[in-house]
């Protein structure tokens, strides 16, 4: 799993992350632990809860006030290769070193030394692959895409819906025959831009997000009318510091702040 340095956005809604974060993860075997979710919001991912782990669900705890999970996804399938496709080679060499070499010869016993060898290390390789793809969880909710990955030593991105700028999805035609890809997400703030590969059906988490962005949009849209109404029943005064404080606290963006407070200004 490639690792490097993970951004964290600014303020007010920034992104946050555990210890040791990456800035190109992995995520997707997708189901999401709540169905229903999926189909609220009118897209689904095909082969959803093919390989999903349930003994390791994105912890529900961890969710805000009245947030849902639409998707909960483990790794691809085709993040087990290596370690398998050495395990496999491993097993090949160990059958030709059988069939090709005579019993009790010198070469038959150092041939299966490394035989033995290298079945030992593929398999650790493997067990050791299928222990991150099981802590693995890319999640996205009402509010925040989630990574997080491990069980005692943990990390992890989140970014908030709200500051996602654009999301992206690229294939090559070998990934496209396998239903694995990457998506690219672009948010705000300095290099506010993850990867994530092995996601399965990378097109269709795309339209899941946006889906979820709209929904938020809505929300939010309704929240701010209404609290915008009550804002502008007091004088001018005391109006720009209900909207100062709707700002603050987010319920307002800065366009639509500057937007009201132009207005009472005249």
């Amino acid at each position: 799993m490639r690792r490097v340095s993970t951004v964290v956005l600014p303020e007010p809604a920034a992104a946050t992350m555990a210890s040791g974060a990456a800035r190109v993860v992995t995520a997707s075997t997708c189901c999401g632990s709540r169905p229903d979710n999926r189909v609220l919001t009118g897209h689904t991912i095909e082969g959803a809860c093919e390989g999903y782990s349930r003994d390791m669900p994105y912890p529900k705890k961890n969710l805000n006030a009245n947030e849902t999970i639409a998707l909960d996804m483990h790794p691809h399938w085709w993040y087990f290769a290596e370690p398998a496709l050495s395990l496999l080679g491993a097993i090949v060499l160990g059958i030709v070193t059988l069939t090709q070499t005579d019993g009790g010869s010198n070469a038959r016993k150092g041939l299966g030394y490394v035989v033995i060898a290298l079945l030992v290390v593929a398999a650790l390789w493997l067990i050791g692959r299928y222990s991150k793809w099981v802590t693995t969880n890319f999640v996205i909710t009402s509010q925040r895409l989630i990574f997080r990955q491990g069980v005692i030593a943990k990390s992890g991105i989140e970014i908030p819906l709200e500051r996602v700028n654009n999301v992206n999805f690229n294939q090559s035609i070998f990934e496209r025959m396998l239903g694995a890809g990457d998506l690219l997400i672009e948010s705000g703030g300095e290099d506010g831009q993850q990867r994530f590969t092995d996601i399965r059906h990378p097109d269709q988490v795309q339209n899941l997000v946006h889906a979820q962005m709209e929904g938020l949009a809505m929300r939010r849209g309704g929240y701010a009318a209404a609290a915008t109404t009550k804002a502008l029943t007091g004088d001018v005064t005391e109006q720009l510091e209900r909207l100062e404080g709707m700002l603050q606290r987010g319920t307002l963006s800065q366009a639509e702040f500057d937007a009201q407070k132009q207005r009472l200004l005249g």
